[in-house]
């Protein structure tokens, strides 16, 4: 059998599943590997402190279905992947320096977006440099912008991320949804970082484009903010402004323009002469 030739073994994930492979076929296709299986073990005068290098390997914190997808890519050069694994399976090709792999995830996971899954994959886009896969996820969320933004991975999302959607113009929702689905993100954040609201939101606050809402909506979201202090009060304060003036003046121009989900509202034709 195959596995009476193998020479290494590894022992994966809490489940501890044993992987059997053959050395020479992980060394040769992959560096990370070469690296693993051929160093000389610590402090190796000392025996019974030290690891041999022929294993086993023990590696806890990758789920077993994901290593078996990096070992049968290195066996042949294609990877079975599903939905619920493409991701971490994208992490490990980063980690283990295979191009190649990294390629297969990145046109997987485009091929398979949905509303529940594009935000983690927007997440892991920018964390690792995936520009390609960036812009696809991003536009994914300006086509399907409500449902997304009531998903856990919306909640998820780190701060920087998050201010980069929220600078799209071509979001399909309206400021008001927008404002209520930062507040709920903000809420989360700050009890996971056990950080103040304010805090934990000043990045993507700042993409918010107050001067789009009513004066109504306006007094409104006064009466919400008192309670969380989300917003900075200066830009409550030149939302205001925007209205008393009949333009959208002293606030930067792209906090003035309508997205493509933002209902019309009667001041907007004001702010659409600044813009311009």
């Amino acid at each position: 059998s195959p596995l009476s030739c193998s020479d290494v073994t590894f022992v994966v994930g809490r489940e501890q599943q044993k992987v059997f492979a053959h050395r020479c076929v992980l060394a040769c296709r992959c560096q990370a590997f070469q690296g693993m299986l051929t160093q000389v073990p610590v402090g190796s005068q000392d025996s019974s402190s030290s690891v041999p290098p022929q294993g086993p390997f023990i590696l806890g914190n990758v789920q077993p279905e994901v290593f078996l997808a990096v070992i049968e890519f290195l066996y042949t050069n294609s990877v079975t992947l599903n939905s619920h694994i493409a991701l971490d399976v994208l992490t490990s090709s980063v980690e283990y320096g295979l191009q190649d792999l990294c390629k297969l995830c990145v046109k997987f996971i485009k091929d398979t977006l949905s509303v529940e899954q594009v935000c983690e994959a927007l997440q892991a886009a920018v964390t690792y440099g995936q520009t390609d896969l960036q812009q696809h996820c991003l536009a994914f969320i300006e086509g399907c912008t409500t449902a997304v933004v009531q998903t856990q991975g919306f909640r998820e999302l780190s701060d920087v991320v998050l201010a980069r959607v929220l600078r799209s113009d071509r979001l399909a929702v309206d400021e008001l949804d927008l404002v209520q689905a930062v507040r709920e993100w903000a809420h989360v954040s700050s009890a996971v970082l056990e950080r103040p609201v304010p805090e934990v939101a000043a990045l993507p606050v700042r993409e918010l484009r107050l001067p789009l809402l009513a004066p109504s909506e306006l007094v409104t979201l006064e009466t919400h903010n008192q309670q969380d202090l989300l917003i900075p009060v200066e830009s409550i304060a030149a939302a205001w402004r925007a209205h008393a003036l009949r333009k959208g003046s002293g606030v930067p121009s792209r906090l003035c323009r309508p997205r493509r989900g933002t209902r019309p509202r009667d001041h907007h034709r004001y702010l659409e002469l600044h813009t311009k």
